[in-house]
């Protein structure tokens, strides 16, 4: 059975969300999408279904999210502010779920789903894991009813856990840890949790209710470390837990190691002090069907990121930086040219390749470098990798860069997001000679000083630029030469997407 109203889901560009659309669109349902930048979305393979309507909203405006509710029937709250508020993150979600329970209820919306976290209530509990509650009551301070689905580490290729766990095993065959190695967890494939989460539509009994759910599994952190170096082919990891080892120095280290940043890697840590185990079996009862051991769920992980088939990342979320604004005080650029014998699409095709594991084209030791002292800092590093090995979205990180503008086949801006006295930008534009048989690349870093400090950074890097820069370009042109020729030039003119103005989104009433 599905629902007649329009499923209304917050979250659609996260981890979470992202996956739970198209489930929602196979299982039948209409799917209005929420969302502060609707360009993020333009990837997705579900972008331009007839069933979806995408509509751009802050969620702290409570006017127009009433607006946006409007003829909606159940309603998804994956959010949370961990990547965009920092350590007001709790604050903000309280308040951001406050004015959603509010709008829903003037809505007059049939239910609010909620994926939320594991554990015991008490005085032990998490910062993390003590908001996850205050976001439930925050979201039930209303009269729409609410279904709170409380989930331990969620298994799949790309999550912030997932990955924290894979980077440890791989590169630490020596692992000084905190006591909570030996904190018993119920962890869960990601599969499940979206079975789970649009199952529930169907099953009117679990409406308003809490429930645990997990994998058939409890184990603690450091069994699920060994079989995670086992299924990998590694050795078995020597693991020594230490009392002194605090949630600040382990999230510290978790940054060192990992991709994710000490800003998720803190909240996360401190949670892990706390046993996550379901107490009931209700979700199964009401919602039965198998599920994944988390040898399956790991392998199955494993398995989607060498396939290079990750449906959405951790990295996906958050806000995306504008382009600055360069007008107004001092601004420096290296613009480069090279002219290839190849077509435009072999060249852009290359230039898409850049970062993650592919590497930058020249001086990768230089990068690598760079990416250590950016993680030393506090920055993103170069761990995050990409999406996809060969295509690029908006809104994507690139190691310490993020997507801000892709046109496929011609443009490639990315705006760094390491730590810097400064903004910086890194285009690349490949323009058609010769009617398309050959191609023009230009390549140009842009980067504003913020101060004295800015200035001396700029002047300090920019002698490398010439190694750098000019060998991504040979680079680059290699890698477009040696593609297979195209005996015709061709081009593809891909059909307009549909209009996504607010108006035609959900009605004259937004």
């Amino acid at each position: 059975m599905t629902t007649q109203r329009p499923v209304l889901v917050t979250g659609a560009t996260g981890y979470i969300g992202g996956r739970l659309v198209p489930r929602l669109l196979e299982a039948g349902h209409r799917v209005r999408c929420v969302v502060r930048a609707p360009r993020k979305l333009e990837h997705r393979s579900w972008y331009a279904h007839p069933n979806v309507e995408i509509v751009e909203c802050d969620l702290s405006d409570e006017r127009r999210l009433r607006a946006v509710m409007n003829g909606c029937g159940a309603a998804y709250y994956l959010v949370h502010s961990m990547l965009s508020a920092g350590r007001r993150y709790a604050d903000v979600d309280n308040q951001l779920a406050r004015t959603f329970a509010r709008a829903a209820d003037s809505a007059a919306l049939e239910r609010i789903v909620y994926l939320g976290g594991l554990g015991e209530t008490g005085p032990r509990l998490s910062d993390h894991l003590n908001s996850r509650r205050e976001v439930e009551a925050a979201l039930a301070s209303a009269t729409v009813p609410v279904t709170v689905f409380r989930a331990a580490m969620i298994i799949g290729a790309g999550s912030a856990s997932f990955e924290i766990l894979r980077y440890l095993v791989d590169r630490l065959p020596l692992m000084i840890t905190p006591r909570w190695v030996r904190t018993k967890c119920q962890p869960i494939a990601v599969r499940d949790v979206l079975r789970y989460l649009t199952g529930c539509l169907d099953e009117p009994a679990t409406i308003g209710q809490t429930l645990d759910i997990g994998g058939p599994d409890v184990a603690s952190y450091a069994d699920i470390i060994q079989l995670m170096a086992e299924i990998r082919g590694l050795p078995r990891r020597w693991i020594v837990p230490v009392p002194l080892l605090t949630p600040r120095l382990s999230s510290l280290w978790i940054h060192l190691v990992t991709p994710i940043s000490k800003e998720i890697a803190r909240p996360l840590a401190e949670g892990l002090r706390n046993e996550v185990v379901c107490r009931d079996s209700r979700a199964m009862e009401l919602m039965p069907g198998p599920l994944f051991s988390v040898r399956a769920a790991i392998s199955a992980a494993l398995g989607k990121v060498d396939s290079d088939e990750v449906e959405t990342r951790w990295s996906d979320a958050g806000a995306i930086p504008g382009d600055p604004d360069w007008a107004g005080g001092t601004v420096f650029e290296d613009p480069r040219e090279i002219e290839i014998d190849a077509s435009p699409t072999a060249v852009f095709d290359a230039v898409c390749r850049v970062g993650g594991g592919h590497g930058w084209y020249a001086g990768d030791w230089l990068w690598k470098l760079r990416g250590l002292m950016d993680k030393l800092v506090g920055g993103p590093g170069l761990r995050r990798g990409r999406r996809h090995s060969q295509r690029v979205a908006y809104g994507e990180a690139l190691d310490f860069w993020r997507v801000t503008a892709v046109e496929p086949g011609r443009v490639l801006r990315l705006v760094a997001e390491m730590k810097l006295p400064g903004v910086a930008t890194l285009e690349f534009l490949v323009e058609p000679l010769d009617g398309g048989r050959r191609a023009r690349l230009a390549q140009t870093a842009r980067f504003k000083p913020r101060g004295l400090m800015g200035l001396a950074y700029w002047y300090a890097v920019l002698p490398l630029h010439g190694f750098v820069f000019r060998g991504m370009m040979r680079g680059i042109r290699r890698a477009a030469t040696s593609a297979r020729p195209v005996a015709t030039p061709q081009v593809v003119v891909e059909p307009a997407a549909p209009s996504r103005s607010d108006s035609q989104a959900v009605g004259p009433s937004v």
